[in-house]
């Protein structure tokens, strides 16, 4: 089914041929009509679904028929999980409302940018609000931005924005905001807490289900290779040379290593770059765009990079440390193989990776085989495991200390 099937304008279906996008995803052929229906959905697809434009085209073209007098007013407010996200699609909007009479303001409000200029951005007009959850927040304690206006309301990667600590910040956000307002959320996946999330923001949805809870990515050609820990270093740097690998996506357990790896790999002469959540956002936007112009070979990075985040090109991804859940695997290997090109992720195991990555397969229902490289073998005994000693009663850390550990470790990885 073409877009001209879908019911948008000319003017954005130009807007969409100039962008060489031609036929629908399968997300897109069944949110979009849905949206201009005025129906609340949550969506469930994996990474790299197209699920971006399936609530940014519907919303440019009601948008486009309700264009009022004066200056604008924010009409749409899209909350994402990262700096990165919320950029990408505010230039979607700004890129498929490019052709309409009447072309729309849009505003990204980001961490790491000045705050008075946001605000000021959005007082000179703005029909379309991009946002990070935590700096909207701080934009409306300064009490000089308008939202009664607002028609649709918009999550993205809901799932994600569980872990940043979104729970919390939501009914801040829904007091803020009309009770009579069109919803959307879109998910990865759709665990209880974000059921209880969702009934917070609308009762009626209209369920759309485009895959199982741990989706296979199967465009991509999936390895798993064995190689002692010490080892993974100088093995990735062997892969580079002899499989000639290019654009290639390295994800690390967490900032620091991203960091000590990149510096020794651009020492050993390889156009290497780290990419993680404690980086300026220009170095972060840098960072990326150089990637993507294959100024960049090889980008090492957290977990910040395994969502939303399009770029085509990545021939490649290597798991050097392992994802915590079956999940994110799915989405760090979704970073290649788009846009029905072809892509490769290799998963680098341990001793003591192999029981993870045992469970990875069996909730994502693939079976790899292992593999080793010459000079690179797997050597050496699994480490035993030395059982701890058992808790003393009424010594154990409470359920908010646990939380709080959990969150501290989950804010470092990033």
């Amino acid at each position: 089914m073409p877009f001209s099937k879908l019911g948008l304008s000319p003017q954005i279906q130009s807007a969409l041929k100039k962008s060489s996008y031609i036929t629908p995803t399968p997300i897109q052929e069944k949110v979009i009509p849905l949206v201009l229906k005025y129906n609340d959905i949550m969506a469930m697809a994996q990474t790299g679904s197209g699920k971006s434009a399936s609530f940014v085209l519907p919303i440019l073209e009601l948008w486009s028929k309700s264009v009022g007098e004066g200056k604008a007013k924010i009409k749409a407010l899209v909350l994402t999980p990262t700096r990165e996200l919320t950029l990408q699609v505010a230039d979607a909007f700004s890129t498929f409302g490019a052709d309409l009479s009447r072309k729309p303001k849009v505003v990204s409000i980001i961490g790491g940018e000045s705050i008075g200029e946001q605000i000021y951005a959005i007082q000179q007009g703005c029909d379309i609000l991009v946002a990070t959850s935590g700096r909207l927040l701080d934009v409306l304690s300064k009490k000089q931005t308008n939202l009664s206006h607002l028609e649709f309301f918009v999550l993205d990667e809901a799932d994600k924005m569980l872990n940043l600590g979104f729970a919390e910040e939501l009914n801040a956000i829904l007091e803020a905001i009309p009770q009579k307002r069109q919803n959307l959320l879109f998910s990865a996946t759709y665990p209880q807490k974000i059921l209880d999330i969702a009934s917070k923001i609308t009762q009626n949805p209209i369920q759309v289900t485009l895959e199982q809870e741990v989706p296979t990515v199967e465009s991509v050609i999936q390895r798993a290779t064995l190689v002692n820990r010490e080892n993974r270093g100088p093995l990735l740097r062997h892969l580079l040379d002899n499989e000639k690998l290019e654009q290639v996506l390295v994800f690390m357990a967490n900032k620091r290593a991203t960091d000590n790896i990149a510096a020794k790999f651009k020492k050993y002469g390889y156009k290497a770059e780290s990419f993680h959540g404690d980086l300026l956002q220009d170095e972060r936007t840098l960072t990326l765009d150089e990637f993507k112009a294959k100024k960049i070979r090889i980008l090492f990075a957290t977990d910040i990079a395994a969502r939303g985040l399009d770029i085509s090109d990545v021939s490649c991804v290597i798991n050097f440390d392992l994802p915590r859940s079956p999940t994110d695997y799915i989405h760090r290997i979704g970073r290649t193989a788009r846009a029905g090109k072809s892509g490769m992720a290799i998963s680098f195991i341990s001793h003591e990776d192999k029981a993870h990555f045992s469970i990875i397969e069996k909730r994502c229902k693939v079976n790899l085989k292992r593999e080793q490289v010459d000079g690179f073998e797997l050597s050496g005994e699994a480490p035993i495991q030395v059982k701890g000693s058992e808790p003393v009663k009424g010594k154990g850390k409470s359920k908010k200390d646990k939380a709080r550990e959990k969150a501290s470790k989950e804010a470092s990885r990033e």
